[in-house]
């Protein structure tokens, strides 16, 4: 296994690498490049800098982690591990394949990726695509870097990473909104605000846990919960009317991907 490069080491890039560190990863086969000093990691074996400027030695693989309005001024020095072979992994959002070629050559092997914010907690699911010159073999090794911090699908086609983006992506955000509403909800009906915020949380992240360990798909797990003529079922009917929560849904992914593409130039 060769040297692993992470550039960037915010929330993301340190969860990574505590994922990777975690499923044996030897903290000698990891380079970690921050600038911000507060931010870079003091672990035995790890060797951190400000800048990849201080790496010589080729990295197997080249993980970005940095802000995808970063992207630009981190790229050109990394150019020559492109140029000798290194895979790039990019977490950035919003930056396609094309945009990697023309800062890395068109024949740099990248592999795009699109994780979500549970990933901190390792508990994120990733979507990929590869460039076309990435093999087997290196598609391998970034799904076991990605999987260390969640569950990893694989998309052909990068426009799919779009409406991924949509749904996982910016998904978390809808679910603390969801809490929010409850609550809010909840306090109207004449519960203190701060008991109304503790049964929200606490309701929708035991839900999740239901359902990630149920085999039973989130249809079924609701109906089990809804009691014919009970109180679910009327929440049920407004929720699920034809003017109810899926077409605010359809909308509001509709126009998270549509952004994802504007933002992706």
């Amino acid at each position: 296994m060769g040297k692993l490069l992470l550039v960037g080491c915010g929330k993301m890039g340190g969860a990574m690498l505590d994922g990777w560190l975690a499923r044996g990863l030897a903290a000698t086969d990891a380079i970690v490049a921050e600038p911000v000093e507060a931010l870079r990691p003091k672990k035995p074996g790890l060797r951190a800098v400000a800048s990849t400027s201080e790496v010589s030695e080729r990295p197997e693989v080249v993980v970005l982690a940095v802000k995808p309005q970063s992207m630009d001024a981190v790229l050109p020095d990394l150019k020559r591990f492109a140029d000798e072979g290194s895979v790039f992994l990019s977490i950035a959002a919003g930056k396609t394949l094309k945009y990697f070629a023309a800062h890395l050559g068109a024949a740099a092997k990248v592999v795009r990726s699109m994780p979500n914010t549970p990933a901190a907690v390792r508990q994120g699911i990733t979507v990929a695509t590869t460039a076309k010159g990435v093999s087997a073999a290196e598609k391998k090794r970034c799904h076991e870097l990605l999987e260390a911090v969640g569950q990893v699908l694989w998309v052909d086609d990068e426009a799919l990473m779009d409406p991924v983006t949509a749904l996982s992506g910016s998904g978390p955000a809808y679910v603390f909104l969801l809490v929010e509403a409850m609550a809010a909800a909840g306090a109207k009906l004449g519960l203190a605000p701060e008991m109304a915020m503790q049964l929200a949380r606490t309701t929708v992240a035991g839900s999740g846990e239901l359902l990630k360990q149920s085999s039973e798909p989130a249809s079924q797990l609701r109906v089990n919960v809804t009691s014919p003529g009970g109180t679910t079922a009327e929440a049920l009917k407004v929720l699920m009317a034809a003017d109810g929560i899926q077409p605010v849904f359809d909308k509001a992914l509709a126009a998270a991907s549509r952004r994802s593409k504007e933002l992706a130039g």
